[in-house]
């Protein structure tokens, strides 16, 4: 009788560690869903590592999809938060619609959207920033790169102003497509994420 009231405790203690951890959602395209490379390899995965290691209570679900647009990804969102009712949303969307020259207004619009749906559900959102190599004309890519500034100020929530710093533009860090992120640039992605994401964490016990 008493073994059996041991693994009832044992049980119930599980389901609620489980329940009472929360979740990152990642909303995002190739880069985070580790185009080109073993999923468990990208920065996402690094990033449960790294929280799992410095103890906090939360667990990440990577929802990117390669040629994602931010107009796929706010169709997709209310069904994800629904499912999964997270406590934070990282948006790394925009490069797609970028390199396909799409209005950068409608960029703003459903980036905007996508924040505004997160909060309601009592989301912290964090932005990742994108810009575009010189050739896309300098008017272009600097009303590209304004839209995640303009709506981290708009909305006030943080913001990583290019998500590759430091990786976009290097040949040793970029497959050989020049658009994706190698292997060794996944723990500068990381970095470049983790200052802005860390405050918005839940302390470790």
């Amino acid at each position: 009788m008493r073994t059996g009231f041991i693994g009832v405790v044992l049980i119930l203690t599980m389901w609620l560690s489980s329940a009472s951890a929360g979740t990152i959602l990642v909303v995002g395209d190739s880069i985070s869903a580790a185009f080109g490379l073993d999923t468990r390899q990208g920065w996402v995965n690094l990033l449960q590592k790294r929280i799992a290691e410095q103890g906090y209570d939360a667990q990440v679900v990577n929802a990117s999809i390669s040629g994602d647009t931010s107009s796929g990804g706010a169709a997709r969102l209310p069904a994800l938060l629904k499912e999964h009712r997270p406590e934070w949303v990282i948006l790394e969307l925009g490069g797609n619609d970028g390199l396909r020259g799409q209005p950068p207004s409608q960029l703003q619009q459903n980036l905007a959207g996508m924040i505004d749906q997160s909060r309601a559900q009592g989301a912290k959102v964090l932005l990742l920033g994108m810009q575009l190599p010189p050739n896309y004309g300098q008017r272009y890519t600097r009303a590209f790169a304004e839209v995640f500034s303009e709506l981290a100020e708009q909305k006030q929530v943080p913001l990583v102003p290019f998500f590759l710093e430091g990786v976009g533009g290097v040949s040793d860090l970029m497959q050989a497509d020049g658009l994706h992120p190698a292997l060794a640039a996944q723990p500068i992605l990381l970095e470049n994420v983790w200052p802005e994401l860390k405050p918005l964490l839940n302390k470790p016990e």
